[in-house]
């Protein structure tokens, strides 16, 4: 959930607000966001957010943050397109101020000077911050690898960071997620050779699926399909989103009459269509899952089409994806999905170790502090920048932690309030507490058992037998819920009426001797709720 706080006196910066999408514990949340309780305790000095770029991962947060602390939010022309999408959708774009930043052009908040550097990535329009501070320069990369030929014309700016090393770098905040791969991370043009031979040899239909937000991917695959005579067919809400903005901002030039509406599909010989199709990662509703089981309006997947995923399986989905991928084989299309030794169809936008340690060569920064990935990589990252014997000092930072910087020491001073905010979006924001998620995985684990009662209001007598629902629990065993019964039955005679007229009380004793038997005879433990009827 990137969102790093720089805080200099009265002042305070936010790097990013990024969420992240549950395991398989939360359950029916969909989406988790930091704990922003330091923020909201000192909201008064909270002056801006910045945003090293688009992804969900760290702009997915923001309609979370607003909502409580509504301040300008500064970004690079691509990024803050997706952001005005996200904010409309959560009616707060008309009450929130984006401010377009330019790489190379440097602008002020509060205290601080803030130069924004191109870097690349998997997404376009990306940039690093060298964020000027009266302590020293802080660099913070974002998401980048090193790209000098990336396919927008844009390449990754070493020179500026080379600048930076000149001038001296009292903190470097480095990308950590691909410290575990060794050289370096080809370059987006890597993928076309593989890309343009799939073209050649497909036959029939081709479905080309990868995230929505590579806009250079997407580029690669329109080149293509024009090269090889195909028109474009885009299929996905997502993916039609960000190809909309990327023609809008001119990412994307696209030749007149290549796109064609999906209605138009059924038109088109096999051999001339290339469909753009979202769903990757096998998401239940996505377009591609939906084809996969012939299930989608206007996507239908034949025998012999190919079927391509140019991306990486992203821990935690490969069930879904490999259930998809068994389904496109029932429908006997080829399916490509892996960067074996065939050649690329696909390559990551984080820097790998050597590029890790170009940047930390160029900057050669006082201190080091590892960023983005899970402990392992942080730890490994820290051991990599120590390798170089460039730093003076890495710092491990854990959620929380405070690091106190000035011009000749940095050192941990105490932890801050942080933790996850689960979220069931539905349209609006409405937080999801321990207690609910506790409940959910309870029902979910054993099931739930209703005891319901009738109690006669004026004489306070139990006016029927009780009835027990069980949902999740036994498959309507009539001896079970008959024994429920009769177990709710002797409670209700062994209770006072006194008892009885406080419902808090007798609701209780319903549910503890009704757990003990349902525990003794059945090793369950589900949710009791016993429902009291007044008549």
């Amino acid at each position: 959930m990137n969102c790093t706080v720089l805080r200099w006196q009265d002042d305070i910066i936010v790097i990013d607000a990024g969420l992240m999408f549950p395991e398989e514990e939360l359950l029916g949340v969909d989406i988790v966001v930091p704990d922003i309780s330091y923020l909201t305790e000192n909201r008064d000095k909270v002056r801006a957010i910045i945003l090293t770029h688009g992804h969900e991962d760290h702009i997915g947060g923001l309609p979370w943050i607003l909502s409580e602390i509504n301040v300008p939010v500064y970004g690079t022309e691509f990024t803050l397109a997706y952001v005005e999408g996200k904010l409309d959708e959560h009616h707060l774009l008309d009450n929130a101020e984006l401010i377009e930043v330019l790489p190379g052009q440097r602008f002020k908040i509060g205290p601080f000077t803030i130069q924004p550097i191109r870097v690349t990535h998997s997404l376009a329009d990306c940039v690093a911050y060298a964020i000027h501070t009266p302590a020293g320069v802080v660099v913070h990369t974002g998401d980048f690898k090193i790209d000098l030929s990336s396919p927008d014309g844009k390449p990754f700016d070493l020179h500026a960071f080379a600048e930076l090393g000149k001038h001296g770098v009292l903190c470097l905040m480095q990308d950590s997620t691909n410290v575990d791969r060794s050289g370096y991370t080809p370059g987006e043009r890597a993928v076309r050779p593989r890309l343009e031979e799939i073209f050649a040899q497909t036959k029939k239909k081709l479905f080309f699926s990868c995230f929505s937000s590579s806009i250079h991917r997407i580029r690669i695959a329109m080149e293509l399909a024009e090269l090889h005579g195909r028109k474009v067919a885009v299929i996905g809400r997502s993916l039609d989103n960000s190809t909309e903005i990327a023609q809008d901002l001119g990412y994307l030039d696209l030749p007149p009459g290549l796109l064609i509406n999906p209605n138009q599909m059924r038109d088109m010989p096999a051999h001339k269509l290339m469909v753009m199709i979202s769903g990757t990662q096998g998401e239940p509703m996505s377009a591609l899952s939906r084809a996969a089981v012939n299930n989608h309006k206007f996507a239908h997947i034949d025998a012999g089409d190919t079927v391509l995923l140019s991306s990486r399986v992203i821990p935690g989905n490969e069930k879904s994806i490999y259930r998809m991928i068994d389904h496109l084989e029932r429908r006997d299309a080829k399916v490509i999905h892996d960067d074996g030794t065939a050649g690329l169809i696909h390559v990551s936008g984080h820097g790998s170790q050597e590029e890790m340690r170009l940047m930390i060569n160029l900057m050669r920064p006082k201190f080091f502090v590892p960023i983005h990935g899970d402990y392992r990589h942080l730890k490994r990252h820290a051991e990599l920048a120590a390798g170089t014997g460039l730093v003076e000092k890495v710092i491990l930072l854990e959620d929380g932690e405070i690091l106190e910087l000035d011009k000749h020491s940095a050192q941990k001073n105490g932890k801050v309030t942080v933790g996850r905010v689960c979220i069931d979006s539905g349209g609006s924001i409405d937080v999801v507490d321990d207690l609910i998620l506790r409940e959910r995985q309870h029902i979910g684990e054993g099931g739930i058992v209703l005891p319901i009662i009738t109690i006669n209001k004026r004489t306070g007598q139990v006016e029927n037998i009780p009835e027990i629902v069980m949902r999740g629990v036994t498959l309507e065993d009539p001896i079970m819920i008959a024994e429920s019964r009769n177990v709710v039955q002797r409670t209700l005679e062994n209770s006072s009426d006194e008892e009885k007229a406080d419902y808090g009380v007798i609701k209780e004793k319903i549910r503890g001797d009704l757990k003990r038997y349902i525990q003794k005879n059945m090793s369950r433990r589900p949710l009791i709720m016993p429902v009291i009827l007044e008549v």
